[in-house]
Order: structure tokens, then C-alpha cells, then sequence
């Protein structure tokens, strides 16, 4: 075991995770809502929240296997990871210099910057095959998710302290986000650097030209389809993957607007991302050796099952220690579901082949999160009209809003049980000896 290579891999999580936490979940939805203030209602505030992370997914969604493949065949997994990074790190930063009313150019640079963060995971969850194998995957996986969980709560501790007390620093609760996006983007490029400099991908291919590798890349795409079609444990994987977690991207980018709508202060809001993140750091590697015990397969079917619960209080939600039993409840499966779902696909696709497969995983998760904030958008504008429609009065009331709100979150529920359906006729054995024979 090469413990600088695996440590260089999984500080990359604690890298790329600041973004996650302290922009996508936590201080964007704010600053957005902040800046977009009188232009914007409410409801027109998380529609387009939603609509900025269906963007982007999508063109992740579209680019992600095309550029896997390019990626195995011109052996350029760290060259692509190292662009898209840069590519989020640059917005990062940039969002530290949108003033008050440019909602529009937030709206645009945080669709790069999340496409940067997310395009970037696809060539970094590549290289998990590289610096582990068969025995240590498992433990790998859940060493690089519990580091980007203490790294991205030692960030947003501070970020969420800057803005807490930014009247006692003397700066405005713009600049306290401003300033704040900003130490993500440094965060995230000075912690990347291991990654650069010790991870070496095997050139496992002789050297091409770019136009020869994007040719053979998309013939390998089109060849990849078919390899899908032939694994039915892959394709019926994927298809369970695109379904739960969705789910779970759903509640991570879009719970601080929902908390808003219920009328909870950004402190308590701030407060509850830091405790979801040092719960996950401990939680996340006790996870996998609970799945030791249970199997790889049921501790997935325990992720879904704690994300009901979840889902369920965060819909009937009304004091703010039920917020932080459900706050804790997400600690405590988030990172688990992730890593395991990651290191079951590592063992059921060709080792040869990982960033073609894994662009597919990201396609599908992308996908996943296309759907997921619409869902809750569309079923929470839905209720609201039916509301407005059957109302004596033909209005509105702040409490109806906040129904809506509810009802929006709840139906969540469908895509973790459609999920734990699919899921159940995965066969990982067989998909494991499948594998073995495209090596």
C-alpha cells in the first residue's frame, strides 16, 4: 500500500469539499437570496437555485462520459481533473467580486463553478482504482469522503464565523460571503497540489494526439453503451444509483433554502452544516465497517432507509432541535451511502476501463440532480397554485408557502423507494465476475 498516493488521492476531497459545503449547500442559496432581493420573490429565488444546478448537471451529465473515455485512452485522467478544477477554482474566486444586484452574472458563474467542481470528480473518482485495489477500496473510498467532510467543516466553521460576526469584524453580510468564496477557491487549489504531484496515472495506453484520443474516446463511448447493455448488473446499478441519489444531492443542495422557507435564521442554518460535517467525518468510516458486518449491499439499503427519516422530519420540521436530529441523521448516512455506492461500481466494472464506467456513474448521479431540484421545485410551485386556486380569498398566506415547502421536500420519498426497488435486483457476484472477463 502506497499511503503517500492514497493520503495525496483523498486530499483532494478535503480540497474540493470547501465547495461543496460552504458554497453549494451552504452560503450560495444566501447570497443569492441576498443579492437577488428585490428583483426576485421568494419562490422565484429557489426556482432559480434549482434551475442554475439543473444547468449544470446537465452539461456534467453530457460531458462526463465522452471525456472519460477520452481520458483512458489518451491517459489524460489527472491533466482533465487538474482543468476542471482550475475552471472551479477560477469561479470560486470570482464570486468574491459580485456585488449587490448581479444576480444574473451569480446565476452564470456558479453554473461554471459547479460544473468545474462536478467534471473534476468524474477524473478524480477515476483515479481510485489507480492508488487502491481490490482489498483497501472500501476503506480508500471511505478515507477520501471523510476527509473532504473535516476539511470542509474546518472551512465552513470559519466562513460560517465570518459570517455570524461580521458586524464585529466591520464588513457587511455580502462581504462576509464575498470574502468567503474567495478562501474556497484558495482552499481548494492549495490542497490539490498532493494530488498534482504524487498521484502518477499508469500509462496504461501508448500516446495520442487530442484528436486522436477525442476519435477513439468517442468510439470508445459508443462501444462503452454496448458494454452497459451487456452487464445487467451495471446498467440495473445505475439505474437504482440515478434514482437514490438523487435524493441525496437534492437534500444537500437545496436544504438551506428549504430551512429559509421555513422560516429558520441563516445562523441556525450555518450552525447545523458545520455539525452535518464533523458528524460525517466519524460517521462515514464507522459506516464502512458496519457494512463489513451487515454486507456492501444492506449497509446501501441503510443509507436509504436513514434518508427516509430524513426526508420525513425534514417535512414536519417545526422547532429547531428536530432540525438537528435531522441534521445529525444526515451526518450520520450522507458520506456512507456515497463511498459505498462508489466502491460497489469499482468492484462490478473492467479495471481497465475506469474512467469510461465512472464517467457514467457521474453521468448518471448528474443526471440525477437534474431532475431532483425540479422535483421539489415543481411539486412546491404545484401545491402552492392549488392552494391559491381553491382559496375562498384567491391569496396566499406565508403559512401556505410553507406547506408547499413541506409538501415539495416530502416527495423526495419516491426516488428513495423507487431506488431501494432497483436496487434490490442488483446481483454484485455476478457483476464482479463479468468484470473479471472484459479485463
Amino acid at each position: 500500500m502506497d499511503k503517500k498516493r492514497i493520503y495525496s488521492w483523498a486530499l483532494y476531497d478535503w480540497a474540493n469539499s470547501a465547495y461543496a459545503t460552504s458554497v453549494m449547500a451552504g452560503l450560495f442559496p444566501l447570497f443569492f437570496s441576498a443579492i437577488a432581493k428585490g428583483d426576485l420573490d421568494q419562490t422565484s429565488t429557489t426556482n432559480y437555485l434549482a434551475i442554475s444546478n439543473s444547468i449544470a448537471s446537465l452539461v456534467v451529465a453530457l460531458l462526463a462520459p465522452i471525456l472519460g473515455a477520452i481520458a483512458d485512452h489518451g491517459t489524460l485522467k489527472k491533466k482533465l481533473l487538474i482543468f476542471f478544477a482550475f475552471l472551479g477554482i477560477l469561479m470560486t474566486i470570482s464570486m468574491g467580486f459580485i456585488m449587490q444586484g448581479y444576480w444574473i452574472i451569480a446565476f452564470i458563474v456558479y453554473i461554471f463553478a459547479t460544473i468545474g467542481f462536478s467534471s473534476a470528480n468524474t477524473f478524480y473518482d477515476s483515479l481510485l482504482a489507480v492508488v487502491s485495489d481490490k482489498k483497501n477500496v472500501d476503506y480508500v473510498s471511505a478515507l477520501g469522503f471523510a476527509l473532504g467532510y473535516l476539511g470542509g467543516g474546518i472551512l465552513i466553521v470559519i466562513n460560517a464565523a465570518m459570517v455570524y460576526f461580521h458586524n464585529n469584524i466591520g464588513i457587511t453580510l455580502i462581504e462576509a460571503y464575498q470574502y468567503s468564496f474567495i478562501s474556497v477557491g484558495i482552499w481548494w487549489a492549495l490542497f490539490s497540489v498532493p494530488i498534482v504531484l504524487f498521484v502518477d496515472e499508469p500509462a496504461s495506453h501508448e500516446k495520442k494526439s487530442l484528436t486522436t484520443a477525442i476519435k477513439d474516446g468517442w468510439s470508445q463511448f459508443v462501444s462503452t453503451i454496448q458494454n452497459i447493455k451487456k452487464s445487467k448488473v451495471v446498467a440495473t446499478f445505475l439505474l437504482a444509483y440515478w434514482l437514490y441519489i438523487d435524493g441525496v444531492d437534492t437534500v444537500v443542495r437545496m436544504a438551506v433554502n428549504l430551512g429559509e422557507k421555513l422560516g429558520f435564521a441563516s445562523e441556525v442554518m450555518m450552525v447545523a452544516l458545520v455539525v452535518v460535517q464533523f458528524v460525517a467525518f466519524f460517521a462515514t468510516l464507522l459506516y464502512v465497517k458496519i457494512s463489513d458486518r451487515i454486507g456492501l449491499k444492506n449497509g446501501i439499503y441503510l443509507g436509504m432507509l436513514g434518508y427516509g427519516f430524513i426526508i420525513i422530519i425534514g417535512s414536519t420540521v417545526t422547532e429547531v432541535w428536530q432540525l438537528y436530529v435531522g441534521v445529525v441523521l444526515i451526518g450520520c448516512f450522507q458520506g456512507g451511502i456515497q463511498t459505498l455506492s462508489r466502491s460497489l461500481y469499482a468492484r462490478i466494472i473492467p479495471e481497465n476501463k475506469t474512467a469510461e464506467f465512472f464517467g457514467f456513474f457521474n453521468m448518471w448521479g448528474k443526471f440525477a440532480a437534474i431532475i431532483g431540484p425540479l422535483l421539489m421545485a415543481g411539486v412546491t410551485t404545484l401545491s402552492l397554485r392549488y392552494i391559491e386556486a381553491t382559496s375562498a380569498t384567491g391569496m396566499v398566506t406565508d403559512a401556505d408557502h410553507t406547506f408547499s415547502a413541506r409538501i415539495g421536500f416530502l416527495s423526495l420519498l419516491i426516488l428513495f423507494i423507487l431506488g431501494a426497488y432497483v436496487f434490490s435486483k442488483v446481483d454484485v457476484e455476478e457483476g464482479e465476475r463479468i468484470a473479471k472477463e472484459h479485463l
